[in-house]
């Protein structure tokens, strides 16, 4: 399958990656990051194929990035944002990237950043219109003035806001009307929540894309990365021992007796 780069006409400040791919009817296993239970609730079959496209390629983006993507999986938020999690039984918890992933016109498109970042990505078809009537359920105030006399920037309006749900990772739970989208060339910083998420958007091969990120991400904590963190601690305090655990007064006092 091919697979496109996408680059950012505005570098981000820590690592990244961003690819798109072709929406193809691919085998449930072959795909190593779909999960059966999620796949076996598509009734239809273009969203089977855009959902195993989209975590094919992220098979594809965590080689590049330079994990083994048999030792990880794609576990879901309470708001359903996807985070790459370590399988059970791996016993390691190297910071993982955090991810994003989307489908339209087509295509499949993943995009990461390094731990400790969020990152959104949405993309359209460029031509691709939004019906006026559905204006004031994206935007308000002066905001939705604009869009009604410049209803030709919908789409870049609308792909923006969808990057910055996913960017935050709360997807359609973070209205898109409280999301107040500054158009324009670069790259634009948009306050929610205490949070400043950057965005930029671009044209490439026919697709509006935008991609939104900032400093803050959510993890997803297991029992496994628990009984690390504790064992980490102990040997850094220097009371792991190999099969018995004593302390220095202990071995003085029977060292004495003898």
């Amino acid at each position: 399958m091919n697979i496109e780069e996408l680059i950012p006409p505005e570098s981000l400040p820590v690592r990244s990656l961003c690819l798109r791919c072709p929406v193809e009817s691919i085998e449930l296993e072959k795909v190593m990051l779909a999960s059966v239970d999620e796949v076996a609730t598509f009734v239809v079959e273009k969203r089977r194929d855009e959902h195993l496209s989209g975590r094919w390629l992220l098979g594809q983006a965590l080689v590049q990035w330079g994990l083994d993507a048999t030792q990880i999986e794609v576990r879901r938020t309470d708001l359903r944002a996807p985070v790459l999690a370590y399988l059970p039984g791996i016993w390691v918890n190297t910071p993982l990237p955090s991810i994003s992933i989307g489908h339209s016109g087509g295509w499949a498109y993943v995009a990461l950043i390094e731990s400790g970042w969020s990152i959104g990505i949405d993309a359209e078809p460029a031509e691709r219109g939004i019906a006026t009537n559905a204006f004031d359920m994206m935007a308000s105030g002066s905001e939705l003035t604009w869009l009604i006399e410049h209803p030709e920037r919908a789409i870049e309006l609308w792909t923006s806001k969808e990057a910055v749900q996913k960017a935050v990772q709360k997807g359609m739970h973070l209205n898109p009307r409280k999301i107040e989208i500054p158009i324009g060339a670069g790259i634009s910083i948009i306050s929610i929540e205490n949070s400043k998420i950057q965005l930029q958007n671009w044209l490439f091969g026919g697709s509006r894309i935008a991609l939104a990120w900032h400093n803050q991400s959510i993890q997803l904590r297991t029992s496994e990365d628990d009984l690390l963190d504790a064992t980490r601690k102990a040997m850094q305090e220097q009371e792991w021992g190999v099969g018995c655990n004593t302390k220095p007064d202990q071995d003085h006092k029977r060292e004495a007796a003898h």
